[in-house]
């Protein structure tokens, strides 16, 4: 019996709502993990702390999707199953620019130490046309709706 070896795939999607909660203008923040094309893992949830700008908020959710994507890393190679190159999709080239800048100035030595492992991370570019963790920190604009037909 020849046995099969199957290429999987771990995307990771991430996305911000700078000061989204009305109440304490604290940011919403959402992430999503796909292994092939199925939906693994989600999460949408109000950040701890206020974020002084959009890139902070970005980075933020950053931190927590890569410490998700690190968790089912290691679960996977439980199952025998490696995988060497897991990017994180982000729509703000500054985050991006921030996770790549080796040097902490005043403008970010705010931002927790916990989310600093984010430098060792792939993080890539990705337009927001094709951002899927959009719909968790965003409602659903008019010219952009569902149907949902039952045939």
């Amino acid at each position: 019996m020849v046995s099969q070896r199957y290429i999987l795939k771990l995307n990771r999607f991430l996305d911000s709502d700078f000061a989204g909660c009305k109440l304490d203008r604290k940011s919403i923040g959402g992430a999503c993990h796909l292994l092939g094309s199925s939906l693994v893992s989600w999460n949408c949830k109000k950040q701890a702390c206020v974020a002084l700008s959009t890139v902070e908020a970005e980075y933020i959710v950053a931190g927590s999707c890569c410490a998700q994507s690190l968790w089912m890393k290691q679960q996977l190679e439980d199952f025998r199953v490696n995988l060497d190159h897991i990017p994180l999709k982000c729509d703000s080239t500054s985050a991006i620019n921030l996770t790549k800048n080796p040097v902490m100035n005043s403008r970010t030595k705010h931002i927790e130490i916990r989310h600093q492992f984010l430098r060792d991370h792939c993080i890539e570019l990705i337009d927001s046309e094709h951002q899927l963790a959009y719909i968790f920190t965003k409602s659903l604009a008019r010219d952009r709706s569902f149907s949902l037909e039952m045939n």
